[in-house]
């Protein structure tokens, strides 16, 4: 059985960070297999809006910005008993002069990128974890550049930082709860043609969402700590 095949309407999942480029691909896709979608958005007139007016049986929407922790706890009151089969955040910015090093990047831009990549990452798994089922997946979009084993050339070095820090925060985490029996992938989608990606990656997003929602899927069940990229192949951390 594909995993088309094996998505019905009883299949939920919560996307935080769902208003453009991978997540609202995502909320797209999923909605496509028959799953329920709640996505995030940080303001109205997003193309997620479009989608829930074409599909209000299958798509709703929440507004929040990770950055806003009262927000985030408020939304999490909220949906307060809910369960999703699957818990995505899809959080991440890049700094404005990717080119800059530790030495070089300002202080103002670090903080910024480690707060929404990290910070802003995190709470949000903390907060929308606990509605993940107990044999469900929480995911989060980390990047191949979080792993400290690949980085051969030194580019994107305060990029680079966020996401292994991410990396790291998610390993954290699964020590605190990895006896609780959900799946929790730090997922590498490559390099995709995307607002932040660029016009010069190889991929576009109509290629690689299905795989990437083809891997999150197949982790249902699999308990554990997972850094995959969107073949389903371990990335070394």
């Amino acid at each position: 059985m594909s995993s088309h095949e094996s998505a019905s309407i009883d299949h939920s999942i919560l996307i935080i960070g769902a208003s453009r480029g991978l997540g609202y691909a995502m909320a797209v896709e999923f909605a496509g297999r028959g799953w329920r979608v709640l996505g995030t958005v940080r303001a109205p007139g997003t193309p997620l809006h479009g989608l829930a007016a074409e599909r209000p049986d299958a798509v709703e929407i929440e507004v929040l910005d990770m950055t806003d922790h009262r927000q985030m706890l408020a939304m999490r009151d909220r949906l307060s008993g809910r369960q999703f089969d699957i818990v995505f955040v899809n959080g991440g910015i890049a700094n404005r002069t990717p080119e800059a090093t530790m030495a070089g990047v300002s202080t103002e831009e670090f903080v910024q990128v480690m707060v929404t990549n990290v910070l802003g990452v995190m709470r949000a798994v903390e907060a929308f974890g606990e509605l993940a089922q107990p044999n469900g997946v929480i995911g989060v979009m980390s990047s191949g550049q979080g792993s400290i084993a690949n980085n051969a050339n030194g580019a994107n070095d305060v990029y680079r930082a966020s996401k292994a820090a991410l990396n790291q925060s998610i390993s954290s985490y699964a020590g605190r709860h990895g006896d609780e029996g959900q799946a929790l992938i730090l997922l590498a989608p490559g390099w995709i043609r995307t607002e932040m990606g660029g016009s010069n990656a190889p991929f576009t997003v109509e290629e690689a969402m299905p795989q990437i929602v083809d891997v999150l899927i197949a982790q249902q069940g699999a308990p554990g700590l997972r850094y995959l990229d969107r073949n389903g192949r371990t990335v070394p951390w």
